[in-house]
């Protein structure tokens, strides 16, 4: 790649500096050279904070949360006051829309001129939404909101769309307009301007919106996805993403347009997408300690950047914690022994033939709760049925461990091992 400066200069290099990881610079185009073709690649860096959840338990506010937001009966059984014809009421999505535990995320302008978002870059969605000025939510209070009425360049759609949270229906009305990622730009997107947001998940987070990256069947809103839009206006050179997550509280990145040779060592293994919507792949079988325990026959998954965890079926991951040694609390979530941490057995993943081991360390989620450090499980329950049968995500306790590449041109998903940064 060859970095373009702010200052104008252009600098023969990778992108980016110390031993392959992002180290503070402003998000970085990569151009052509003039006398022989190289690939764009465009590189958004992503911060990643403390989840909601984290924040909730921190403030001692987690229990009543959780007994107050519970899936949200109420918009099933009354689905039909929402307006007419408005899309996406399809109620048995709710489960994979869920950011409680979303940490990473990244920077969008939208608009003439440009009004700043942070957005989380979902594998596991397709839209693009962010709060409007006309929102009447709470959690819009609290995030920047779009002013359609400041852009130049924005062009009002007239309809409406909804998404189906576990809280309840995000409701919002359909726009187009200029879009920019990293110093890409991207004419007349489609996205959603929120004017309703359910429950109080959206009001702790650090996050205004969500992108979605999946395939176009996947959305909610008409129209092209972002990378659908980025590919038909030939704003990336290859019909190729990549994601690093760190595993630290540091930095990510998400490239567009190519794959960072310096952020994993050794092969890449490519896997066939199954179905395109999500990108579905298909896991050979997981084992606890070397023994197939759970889908030895091979089962269906999604890589999903926008769920913190590992899921599948309530069954696989009851008996899952019982293994790793994990017991349940009042609230649902899953408590391992600190202590025992070494003991624990390793859980592998087998996919196209390929082991991808995880330790404790790797599953564990830690959190300090005053002076006392607390250890959960990173594997939670989420029942997805599909026509191939259910579903196991694998979040971002996966994707810390391993670099992720998304190639929409072969429709397929590469995994490889992650380097991870050298702790001071």
């Amino acid at each position: 790649c060859i970095q373009l400066h702010s200052s104008g200069g252009f600098r023969s290099q990778s992108c980016r500096s110390v031993g392959g990881f992002l180290t503070g610079l402003d998000p970085i185009r990569a151009v052509v050279s003039p006398d022989k073709l190289l690939t764009l690649c465009y590189l958004v860096p992503l911060k990643r904070t403390r989840s909601i959840r984290s924040q909730l338990r921190a403030s001692g506010l987690l229990q009543d949360f959780l007994k107050d937001h519970r899936p949200d009966m109420f918009s099933r059984r009354y689905a039909q006051c929402f307006p007419v014809n408005t899309p996406s009421l399809r109620l048995g999505r709710e489960k994979i829309y869920n950011y409680m535990d979303a940490q990473y995320f990244g920077e969008i302008i939208l608009g003439t001129p440009g009004q700043n978002f942070s957005v989380v870059f979902d594998t596991g969605s397709s839209d693009l939404w962010v709060p409007s000025a006309y929102c009447v939510s709470q959690a819009c209070g609290y995030h920047r909101r779009f002013k359609a009425f400041e852009s130049a360049s924005f062009r009002h759609d007239g309809r409406m769309f909804g998404i189906h949270y576990g809280s309840g229906h995000l409701l919002g009305v359909m726009g187009r307009d200029t879009l920019k990622i990293s110093g890409m730009t991207i004419l007349n997107q489609e996205f959603g301007e929120s004017v309703y947001e359910p429950g109080a998940t959206f009001v702790m987070a650090k996050f205004d919106g969500v992108l979605g990256m999946a395939y176009p069947s996947l959305a909610e809103i008409l129209g092209n996805p972002v990378f659908d839009s980025m590919l038909a206006q030939k704003t990336v050179e290859k019909p190729i993403f990549s994601f690093y997550l760190s595993s630290g509280f540091g930095t990510g990145e998400l490239l567009l347009g190519g794959i960072d040779n310096a952020l994993y060592t050794g092969p890449i293994n490519w896997l066939p997408v199954t179905a395109k919507e999500y990108w579905q792949i298909k896991m050979d079988s997981v084992a606890v300690q070397g023994v197939d325990s759970f889908c030895p026959q091979g089962c269906q998954a999604i890589v999903d950047t926008g769920t913190s965890l590992i899921a599948g079926p309530t069954n696989d991951i009851l008996n899952l914690q019982q293994l790793i040694g994990a017991t349940p609390t009042n609230i649902g979530e899953f408590l391992i022994d600190c202590a025992r941490l070494s003991s624990l057995p390793h859980v592998t993943f087998v996919l196209g033939g390929k082991e991808y081991t995880m330790t404790a360390e790797h599953y564990v989620r830690k959190e300090m709760l005053g002076d006392r450090e607390l250890c959960f499980s990173g594997f939670q329950s989420v029942d997805i049925v599909t026509a191939r049968g259910p579903l196991w995500i694998l979040g971002d306790v996966f994707l810390t461990q391993f670099y992720s590449i998304f190639d929409r041109g072969q429709d397929r998903v590469g995994f490889a091992l992650a380097k991870q940064p050298i702790e001071n």
